[in-house]
């Protein structure tokens, strides 16, 4: 009979310690989640603890059960915009007739400059990440690189010239342009920054360049 309660009483601690290690699972990632979007809102330096606690449902004092510092949840913020921001970029892509136009044409919308918690990290962590910490600022450097790939990927470089100067421009002109349409405070002038860059970008687009005959590779 003792056999049989104690054996009862080890499984019911079980099932109760995988509860607490389900429940912190999902506590954790709601957490990052939170982080994920205001700092993309808001910056890196701007989102306090107790705020992103709290819009998480969850209390300030449970903070350091998940991360040792606030430091470490900004660099897992980060990773997860930057991964967010790369499936993003390839759902608008997969299946597109061209999808370098529809690249632009989703990065350059109305709607990507109006909901800076959900689009790219490039632009919305830009500002702050000079300021952030090292692990932050090698995670945006990383980003960066991929993005210069894809952008190369679908401008069809020459692997021989990567990263080019045609994907370096094209970020800079994406980034630029999305940077300043949210922050000036005229609506025209918003969209026309936008559709002006959309042009440069895809107006005329050149072929790429051919390495010349016994060119190193």
């Amino acid at each position: 009979m003792i056999a049989i309660i104690q054996n009862r009483m080890t499984a019911i601690i079980w099932v109760t310690m995988g509860h607490s290690q389900t429940e912190k699972t999902r506590n954790h990632d709601r957490i990052v989640e939170v982080a994920a979007r205001r700092i993309r809102e808001a910056g890196t330096e701007a989102p306090g603890v107790a705020e992103m606690m709290a819009s998480a449902g969850l209390t300030h004092g449970g903070f350091y059960k998940h991360f040792g510092s606030r430091d470490e949840l900004i660099a897992e913020a980060a990773e997860r915009t930057y991964a967010e921001s790369e499936r993003a970029a390839q759902q608008v892509i997969d299946g597109a007739d061209d999808p370098l136009a529809a690249f632009v044409d989703w990065y350059l919308s109305s709607e990507h400059r109006d909901n800076p918690g959900s689009g790219c990290s490039i632009v919305a962590l830009g500002n702050d990440v000079a300021r952030a910490s090292d692990e932050v600022r090698s995670a945006y450097t990383d980003q960066v690189r991929r993005y210069l790939v894809h952008l190369d990927e679908l401008l069809g470089t020459d692997e021989a010239r990567r990263p080019s100067t045609d994907a370096t421009a094209a970020l800079s002109t994406l980034v630029g342009a999305v940077l300043v349409a949210r922050a000036v405070d005229d609506p025209e002038l918003s969209a026309r920054i936008l559709r002006d860059a959309r042009a440069a970008l895809l107006a005329n687009p050149s072929p790429p360049p051919t390495p010349a005959t016994g060119a190193a590779v």
